[in-house]
């Protein structure tokens, strides 16, 4: 799919499968170990469900071990697809592999005919959104308390296919 250089070789992008099992969950712990995600965690359960449905895309990023992931979930008679999860493990940031897995979900969304990406992200991650803002989502949208009941998500959406994004705007 695509490749990124860094001081720990190349960065491959593919599809998930079954045998990424371990390793993915190995590093959903890792990634998201902070109780602030209490409750956000995916379930070894849910991956080995989600890797098999034809309603999910996992795409992993890999080099010599895994180095991240995003799941992009599509809902029947939907235009829409969303990411619903997206992890880089800490050796591996700093080194696009996020935004390498961003633009590969929007790609897979478009080929399955998605008009549009959404996703929710912390409101206190400046980075994560900055990503997605330097991307061309903007926010459509605010939930009070999603994260531990304590922390609001801003919703985000970009149009995919043709630059139908309107500015990026800010959520109060």
């Amino acid at each position: 799919m695509s490749r990124a250089r860094g001081g720990r070789g190349a960065v491959t992008l593919r599809r998930g499968r079954p045998t990424d099992l371990d390793d993915l969950d190995a590093l959903e712990r890792e990634i998201f170990k902070s109780r602030v995600f209490s409750g956000h965690l995916l379930s070894r359960a849910s991956f080995r469900r989600l890797l098999a449905a034809p309603s999910a895309t996992f795409i992993i990023a890999a080099a010599d071990a895994l180095a991240g992931y995003v799941l992009v979930l599509y809902r029947a008679n939907s235009s829409a697809a969303r990411i619903y999860s997206i992890g880089v493990a800490a050796q591996f940031r700093r080194r696009g592999v996020a935004r390498m897995l961003v633009a590969a979900a929007e790609k897979d969304a478009t080929r399955r005919n998605r008009k549009a990406m959404r996703l929710e992200v912390r409101a206190d991650s400046r980075g994560t959104i900055a990503l997605y803002q330097e991307a061309g989502y903007r926010c459509v949208g605010r939930v009070p308390d999603y994260y531990s009941g304590r922390v609001d998500a801003l919703r985000l959406e970009k149009a995919l296919g043709k630059d139908l994004n309107k500015e990026p705007r800010q959520c109060s």
